[in-house]
């Protein structure tokens, strides 16, 4: 009988974190003198009040549902992979160079796709591996070396927008030329939606919990989180498996910036990430690791992000509140988790 009491009382803690953190959202809305629950009417409203808010809200669950599945895979192998930012802008400039170099080529537009997206998976993995070996061979805390891979990725990204990949006459903040019709991912007819860009994320996702849940290599991930000075001593490569697990997070990354330049901007633009990198950390962090929660926590965030839009429109506020919701969510639900921890221990 303790097993299904321990899944009860979980449920109860969540639900109390997420009750806690919408208190918490509506008394800052009423410190500020704004009406405490329209704006989160408003925000459902624009996140599915027609058919091309709903699509709106899918072109940004695709990318930030691929930056959450690489993550959970670093932070099983307990390593705060922060440079995902930088990982996801390195995809999308291999994927904008391939493109730009196959572009006037003989080769059908499916196959300049498919081998431009396949760039933007080494990019984000070549600038991810570059952050284990910063940490594995320099002693570089991951942290730390992400946050400056991350600046260094978007000076890159600048210099190729102002520079070798301006529009012609002159660069602009509005980035690149955008490509040809042809070289864009398959659009659902009259949305900004591909349902490829769907099919790429829910593909990721499944893999991602079979490797986590199913596989050796996911038990020894476990395992080096957990303790990786034992796990050295029982006999697991442990510096192999943290580069093959930053490679991993990096191919992931770059796919969803690939995502963003075929499907999304269908340029190069100086924001690329969009900073899904950031709120896919939370995503991972709010599911407590578990990969069978991300697609549903991160439509979540997606639905919040696209809904706060018309905040500034409707009701003359920053449409950042969206931000906050998501990061009181969070820090509630963290809270919950050692409140919880702290009541099973006394029992």
């Amino acid at each position: 009988m303790k097993v299904p009491t321990n899944k009860w009382m979980k449920l109860v803690f969540q639900f109390a974190a997420f009750l806690l953190a919408m208190l918490f959202v509506v008394l800052i809305l009423w410190v500020a003198g704004a009406p405490p629950l329209k704006p989160l009417y408003q925000i459902v409203i624009g996140a599915v009040g027609s058919m091309n808010k709903i699509s709106n809200v899918l072109v940004a669950w695709a990318p930030l549902m691929l930056a959450a599945t690489g993550v959970l895979i670093t932070f099983t192998a307990g390593l705060w992979n922060i440079g995902i930012e930088g990982q996801i802008t390195l995809g999308a400039v291999f994927t904008t160079w391939a493109l730009r170099l196959l572009m006037n080529s003989s080769l059908p537009p499916a196959v300049i796709i498919i081998l431009s997206i396949l760039a933007g998976m080494l990019g984000g993995a070549l600038w991810a591996v570059l952050a284990g070996l910063l940490k594995t061979f320099g002693g570089v805390n991951e942290i730390f070396g992400g946050l400056g891979l991350n600046f260094v990725a978007t000076a890159l990204t600048l210099f190729l927008i102002f520079g070798p990949w301006k529009r012609p006459g002159t660069g602009s903040m509005s980035g690149t030329e955008p490509f040809d019709r042809s070289l864009w991912l398959p659009e659902v007819p009259g949305l900004r939606l591909s349902l490829w860009t769907l099919f790429i994320a829910i593909v990721g996702i499944i893999l991602v919990y079979y490797l986590l849940k199913g596989t050796y290599f996911g038990l020894k991930l476990k395992a080096i989180g957990s303790n990786i000075k034992a796990s050295y001593r029982l006999g697991v490569p442990t510096w192999q498996y943290m580069l093959i697990s930053f490679a991993l997070c990096g191919v992931f990354a770059g796919l969803a910036g690939a995502v963003q330049v075929t499907a999304v901007y269908h340029r190069l633009i100086p924001s690329i990430s969009s900073g899904y990198g950031f709120l896919g950390l939370l995503v991972a962090m709010l599911v407590s690791y578990r990969a069978a929660w991300v697609a549903p926590v991160a439509l979540f965030f997606a639905a919040l992000n696209i809904g706060s839009i018309q905040l500034p429109i409707v009701l003359k506020l920053d449409s950042s509140l969206s931000g906050v919701i998501q990061g009181t969510l969070v820090l509630f639900f963290l809270l919950m988790q050692g409140v919880q921890q702290r009541f099973g221990s006394r029992e």
